[in-house]
């Protein structure tokens, strides 16, 4: 589902410099709401909060198995099968009662600390906003961007259900450009993930990468790598704002 918000204005594309993209792309898991606020739950259920991150790495190694396999099935669906199978792996017995709880977890993880600092100085300069998520919408309540209390700095939300593929898949990231109706060259992915900023450097797109903890850029130079990185989200807006105002 796709949700606007008002924006009192924004600057057309001549008004950016050096032709610097003039469109954000947000990633939302990880980069901009924490999936480390599910640790006590891992914890409760393995007696070990490492638990999460294996978790989490299947989640999105499986996600891409299935777009690549021309299959699909819904993030969160995929989310709590794989809770499961991590639970035979560990020889714990997963119950209903705990798949309940990550399914409710999924929707209903705060964001970071500093996101809403980063968004406002971007949205303060007048970046034009919206968010490119693997997780679905939700016609019966909050998405889980809006539960965080960040869906009013985006114009629009987008999720690969639309064209039913995971990123990096490019149709993920041309959906954006094409709904948008602006070429992929305008349009700068944010995330947290290698994975992504390739997926949509792949694209057209240009990349910023937040080295949150258990990121880094991939050092090969055969491959795209994003021309920003910074620590957290008020770094790189204050690096897109410098880029900007040059």
């Amino acid at each position: 589902m796709n949700h606007a918000v008002t924006r009192t204005s924004r600057p057309s594309n001549d008004e950016w410099s050096g032709g610097e993209p003039s469109l954000l792309v947000f990633d939302v898991n990880e980069t901009l709401i924490d999936f480390e606020s599910m640790n006590p739950l891992f914890e409760e259920i393995f007696g070990d909060r490492r638990v999460m991150r294996e978790w989490l790495g299947h989640l999105f190694m499986y996600s891409m198995t299935v777009t690549l396999s021309g299959l699909y099935e819904g993030f969160f669906t995929l989310g709590q099968g794989l809770l499961k199978m991590v639970g035979d792996v560990h020889g714990v017995e997963v119950t209903d009662a705990d798949v309940e709880e990550i399914r409710r977890a999924m929707r209903t993880m705060p964001a970071h600390p500093d996101v809403e600092d980063g968004l406002t100085r971007l949205q303060d300069a007048g970046f034009r906003m919206v968010t490119l998520t693997n997780s679905p919408s939700d016609p019966r309540g909050p998405t889980p961007l809006e539960h965080a209390g960040l869906a009013r700095f985006f114009e629009r939300q987008f999720t690969v259900e639309t064209v039913r593929a995971y990123k990096p898949a490019p149709q993920c990231y041309h959906l954006v450009a094409r709904e948008l109706g602006v070429p992929p060259s305008s349009c700068r992915m944010i995330a947290a993930h290698v994975w992504d900023t390739i997926g949509a450097q792949s694209a057209g797109f240009a990349a910023g990468l937040i080295t949150r903890p258990g990121n880094a850029p991939l050092p090969v130079a055969s491959l795209p790598r994003p021309d920003l990185v910074a620590p957290d989200l008020p770094a790189m807006a204050d690096l897109l704002v410098g880029r900007r105002r040059s």
